[in-house]
């Protein structure tokens, strides 16, 4: 079973307009990450070669367990030509 949010995130990968009567999620870094890298059709080892670090780096940052350094972020963004501030956000 899909939850909302995860049929938002479906909508966002096939770059599907949103409805006025649907809320705008903000979506973490990681899965920022996730969804670009899979809207790009990178796998996750690919994306670390472009990025120059490991796969199991790329595994981390998806799943919250690491936050990229500032030099992997901009690496991250440039990958997906994307602005930074499009893929990487702080929240206080």
């Amino acid at each position: 079973m899909t939850t909302k949010r995860g049929k938002k995130v479906q909508e966002a990968l096939r770059g599907e307009r949103f409805t006025k009567s649907v809320v705008r999620v903000k979506l973490s870094p990681a899965e920022m990450v996730r969804i670009l890298r899979e809207k790009n059709e990178l796998t996750q080892s690919e994306l670390a070669e472009q990025v120059r670090a490991t796969r199991q780096t790329i595994i981390a940052v998806e799943a919250e367990k690491y936050a990229p350094s500032l030099e992997l972020a901009f690496r991250l963004a440039r990958a997906f030509r994307a602005p930074f501030e499009t893929v990487f956000h702080y929240e206080e």
